[in-house]
This record gives C-alpha cells, sequence and structure tokens, in this order.
C-alpha cells in the first residue's frame, strides 16, 4: 500500500503515546543518517580549546548541527511514508575513525489523530 507523503507540521516526540493524541496506525521504522567531519582548523581549535579544560564549544555545535540535520532527514522519510508524528524518537551516535562522527535518528513513522477527550 502506497502512502501519499503528509504536509504541515510534524510531531516528533519521545513517548510511545503523545498526550492528546491516539496513534490511529504505525507504519513503520524511519531514520536520518548523518556522518559529519570537523574540518582541520576546527580540531586545531578545539584542541587548543582542550588544553584549558570546559566546554569545546566547536564540537558541541558540531554535534547540535549534526542532530538537527539527522532529525530533519527523519523527518523528511517519515513524511514520504505518510506519516504525520515519529513516536518514540531515539539518537545514537559513533565515532568513525578518529575525525568523524555518525548520528542516527530513528523512532517510528506513526499516523496519529487528536484525541477526543
Amino acid at each position: 500500500m502506497s502512502q501519499q507523503p503528509s504536509s504541515g507540521p510534524l510531531l516528533v516526540t519521545t513517548t510511545e503515546r503523545p498526550a492528546g493524541y491516539e496513534v490511529k496506525q504505525a507504519l513503520g521504522q524511519v531514520f536520518g543518517v548523518v556522518v559529519r567531519s570537523r574540518g582541520l582548523g576546527g580540531n586545531v581549535m578545539a584542541g587548543l580549546r582542550s588544553l584549558g579544560g570546559g566546554e569545546i564549544v566547536e564540537y558541541t555545535r558540531l554535534v547540535e548541527d549534526t542532530r538537527r540535520h539527522a532529525i530533519d532527514r527523519m523527518i523528511e522519510n517519515a513524511r514520504a511514508m505518510g506519516a504525520n508524528a515519529v513516536v518514540m524518537m531515539r539518537f545514537d551516535s559513533s565515532e568513525m575513525g578518529q575525525t568523524m562522527t555518525e548520528v542516527v535518528a530513528y523512532g517510528t513513522a506513526a499516523v496519529i489523530e487528536r484525541s477526543a477527550t
């Protein structure tokens, strides 16, 4: 059965049953994958900053941007399946070599409706 891509906002939640909504149909797993590498300049700056301790802003920005990008890809895939929500959303990440980070946003694509209560 082929689904039509949905339009409008798509709810992304880490819960199985979003408050105020009823899950009408689970469409299957959905994910968004991004692999990123910080450039040489960023690695040098981060390395210097790590000598002083504290937050390494260059890597924080890299991880935040990568997570946002992974969520955007997951949403794109969920819309293509005909979903208007992703429930049970999670992140996973791993290092690839010493310079690359893989981030995956995943969950269950679903069709939800507002509860009648």
